[in-house]
């Protein structure tokens, strides 16, 4: 077996690459935090409105699309902002197709226009207040935050506010009748969620971001990270509370969506060893089950009032 042949057959192909650039090979991981709080808003007002169930799959499957081609989208121009950060931090992330050198910034351009234009397409689709809210998220809150790490401690916050953007663009179509209030408080308490699974998540490199001189509420809340984050769970359970009484919700949500959350977050703070990278990992990955038990005590209720 000659020495070329073992070189080809050892490097992953530029298809591979480029798929693990946007991280679709972790599908649905990080597109479901996307995802969910758009299925909370959808359905939700489908509840107070009585949308048909078909409605409702449709509006739900666009929001999956979208959330999937924005979070690639972000993954993609993240790691074009951070080529010099991540051959500073951790093997897990001088091992991406960039900072490796295996992928070039050229070729993440290309896919990071690829992505963009799909999201846009999508949301060319939809109503005009729809795709200016829309608009707004992508390239105003979603764009910035990769640059954040560098100015702030918190770059966790200006996460939360892209990462759940999508409540604004889920509920304002039907705003008409029902007072934004429930949306914004809904936002705040998604807002609090995401503080919660991005510190977790940046627990894994929090020693290997302070010598990269990146920031991060990993470290801003350090030996006091358990209690901190204690904090905003109660916010975002607070929140729920609100949400279920705003939007009239039936005993069924008050014990899947909030209690199960409550329980589900409880489990988290209880165990995770945030000096230990692979519990944070499993951690945060496990947010997406949280927010499917939250819009599953919503989805229910919807059934049980419509049907």
């Amino acid at each position: 077996m000659t020495e070329k042949y073992q070189a080809c057959i050892s490097c992953p192909s530029k298809w591979r690459l480029h798929w693990e650039l946007s991280r679709l090979h972790k599908f649905p991981m990080g597109s479901d935090l996307i995802f969910w709080p758009c299925a909370w808003a959808s359905t939700l007002t489908a509840y107070r409105t009585a949308t048909t169930l078909d409605v409702l799959s449709l509006h739900l499957l666009a929001f999956g699309i979208e959330s999937t081609l924005l979070h690639s989208a972000a993954c993609v121009i993240n790691d074009i902002y951070d080529i010099e950060f991540d051959r500073q931090i951790s093997e897990r992330t001088k091992s991406r197709p960039l900072a490796s050198g295996k992928l070039s910034v050229r070729s993440a351009v290309v896919l990071l226009v690829v992505f963009t234009a799909g999201a846009l397409l999508c949301l060319s689709l939809s109503s005009p207040s729809t795709f200016h809210l829309g608009l707004f998220g992508t390239f105003t809150l979603g764009t910035l935050y990769p640059l954040m790490k560098r100015w702030t401690q918190w770059p966790q916050a200006w996460l939360g506010l892209a990462m759940n953007w999508g409540i604004f663009v889920a509920w304002i179509p039907t705003a008409g009748i029902h007072n934004n209030s429930t949306a914004i408080v809904l936002y705040a308490g998604a807002w609090a969620w995401t503080i919660i699974y991005d510190t977790t998540y940046a627990s894994q490199d929090k020693f290997d971001d302070v010598k990269a001189g990146v920031g991060s509420t990993a470290l801003f809340f350090g030996s006091r990270v358990r209690s901190a984050l204690s904090l905003f769970a109660l916010v975002f359970v607070a929140s729920l509370t609100y949400v279920g009484v705003a939007n009239h919700q039936s005993a069924l949500y008050f014990a899947v969506s909030v209690g199960g959350a409550g329980l589900h977050l409880l489990w988290q703070l209880a165990t995770v060893d945030f000096n230990e990278p692979a519990d944070c990992a499993e951690k945060f990955s496990s947010n997406g089950t949280l927010g499917f038990i939250v819009w599953l005590g919503i989805f229910l209720d919807y059934i049980i009032n419509t049907y």
